[in-house]
């Protein structure tokens, strides 16, 4: 959930190493509304990623600078970025000396044992699509309280060393390590969600307090010295404080008169001309890996039906969407699961007029209703019931009537069941809520396309009954499983041709359409005037640790 390529954005292109004169203050930031749980192995919403950057640590790292040498992953709490052994079988590591959590407790390698048990005990969402590779991971999976990854991490307090076993290859392993949900904990964190308290990390910073209906409040981290800049840099303000509640409309009049300093929210759609003609320079414009879509149910009629999963695709016009958006200068109407700029991608459109999943156009292009409404037709599903369970924030509600216009059109009975992100996303990924269509969004967790697909739409990625089950369309093919997994695989000795056998599962996905992608964005951020020093990484966003306060 935390890609974006900075191209356009007014942000240093080198390592942000040299000495910078201006720190202290406090960086005042705002949101509409909280992340949830504060839990860094469980939370997977992106304002609380990006908050959470300069909090924890992960044994590797994507570099905290922009420009192209920001990949690949680089040693953070470890020496040095590991050699794969045994044919990507083993990996090896050395903890570095000195570094302590924000209780001044010592970090030591049973803290990362424990940390990567308690991945599968909280039910991490990304335990079984990252970690399933390493062994024991299985038995952890389906008994997490019993965890014990027996065999999978060995580690060696004398030597500082960790190893682990992986009992498949997992060509982006390196990435998972880096990864935000492998952050690692004092082993004595308790081996549930700690919702709205957070345990200690190593970073620059430590949340202090949390009311997730008010406000987060952050400070230095007292035993934290800088130990690999470009991996976790020392922060300038010494206080950060994001408060929660005001709608867009509001945060933008609010940092006009620098009363805050950053807003979590992309600048309305109404706003946009204002901004980017009065206040243009303090604007940062990036693109994302980010794009949103509506989940299918392949579980639950309609969309038990090939036919209705391929009507509303045909039906839905992306181009209404990339106007809900603020138009072509910062979105893209998206007709495939692979976004523009992802590893792999290779334009391609099944779900367009004059286009099928075995003759696809370039690109999307129009509506096709008349092929939609047959298709549902065919399906025997016309006039059922359906709800989209959308969320209230931003954009999604004009989303949200869209779909529910094109539903109607092409011969069902629509309605829009709307509720805050916080709550909808968890809620839209269990079962037992039985959802026909959720309306999400979905940002990379790192550049690959095995990161978007396989964690979107790979029968690992289901967990029944639960709110971590990635799989919101709960669709499982063992076939394009097969595929996955070949594809994935090429990565370790032939990485053109995985691109292209990644490039293909997505071409297979499509055609079996468990989700209608819409539009994919730019992400178009305001700050005030007095925040300098605007770096934008390739995987968390804007560094808030490093805006320097004027």
């Amino acid at each position: 959930m935390l890609l974006a390529s900075n191209g356009e954005a007014a942000a240093s292109a080198t390592p942000a190493s040299a000495p910078l004169p201006h720190s202290g203050g406090t960086l005042r930031l705002t949101a509409q509304s909280s992340g949830g749980t504060l839990d860094p192995q469980v939370a997977y919403m992106s304002l609380t990623r990006q908050i959470e950057t300069p909090v924890y640590d992960t044994l590797l790292a994507y570099p905290k600078f922009s420009g192209p040498g920001a990949l690949p992953v680089i040693a953070n709490l470890v020496e040095q970025v590991p050699t794969p052994e045994e044919g990507g079988l083993t990996y090896r590591l050395t903890l570095r000396k000195g570094i302590r959590f924000s209780n001044g407790q010592p970090l030591g390698v049973e803290d990362v044992a424990a940390s990567f048990r308690r991945v599968f005990k909280v039910g991490s969402p990304t335990a079984g699509p990252y970690y399933s590779h390493i062994v024991g991971a299985d038995a952890c999976l389906k008994d997490p309280a019993h965890c014990t990854l027996a065999g999978g991490v060995e580690t060696d307090a004398a030597t500082r060393s960790v190893v682990f076993h992986l009992s498949t290859p997992d060509p982006d392993f390196l990435e998972h390590l880096a990864w935000g949900h492998a952050a690692i904990l004092p082993a004595s964190t308790p081996p549930h969600d700690m919702g709205n308290s957070a345990p200690p990390g190593t970073g620059p910073y430590r949340i202090t307090a949390y009311d997730p209906t008010q406000y987060l409040e952050m400070e230095r981290n007292p035993y934290f010295q800088e130990w690999a800049h470009e991996a976790q840099p020392a922060g300038y303000p010494d206080h950060i404080r994001l408060t929660f509640g005001l709608e867009p409309e509001s945060e933008v009049t609010a940092i006009e008169n620098n009363q805050y300093d950053w807003m979590y929210e992309d600048v309305p759609l109404d706003r946009l001309g204002e901004v980017g003609s009065r206040y243009a320079a303090q604007v940062q414009l990036y693109t994302l890996l980010l794009y949103y879509y509506a989940a299918l149910n392949t579980t639950l009629p309609p969309f038990n039906s090939l036919k209705a999963r391929q009507a509303l695709n045909y039906a839905v016009n992306r181009h209404a969407m990339v106007i809900y958006h603020g138009g072509p200068a910062v979105a893209v109407p998206l007709c495939q699961l692979l976004p523009e700029g992802a590893p792999a991608h290779q334009s391609s459109c099944a779900y367009t007029k004059g286009a099928s999943p075995e003759h696809p156009a370039a690109r999307w292009q129009a509506p096709d209703l008349e092929t939609a409404r047959r298709l549902v037709r065919e399906s025997g599903t016309a006039g059922q019931k359906v709800t989209i369970v959308a969320p209230l924030d931003g954009r999604y509600g004009s989303m949200a009537m869209e779909l529910r216009s094109t539903l109607a059109a092409i011969g069902y009975d629509a309605v829009v069941r709307s509720m805050t992100q916080t709550v909808q996303f968890p809620y839209v990924q269990n079962s037992d809520n039985h959802v026909q269509v959720a309306l999400t969004g979905w940002q990379a967790d790192y550049p690959s396309a095995g990161g978007i697909l396989h964690t979107l739409y790979s029968c690992e990625s289901i967990h029944p009954h639960s709110d971590n089950s990635l799989n919101m369309s709960a669709f499982c093919d063992p076939t394009i499983e097969d595929q996955m997994q070949h594809a994935a695989t090429l990565a370790l000795t032939d990485k053109p041709a995985s691109a292209q056998a990644w490039a293909a599962v997505d071409r297979a996905l499509m055609a079996q359409a468990p989700s209608v992608p819409l539009v994919q964005i730019k992400r178009v951020t305001l700050l005030s005037k007095r925040a300098r020093n605007v770096i934008v990484t390739l995987n968390d966003e804007i560094l808030l640790s490093q805006l320097q306060i004027q």
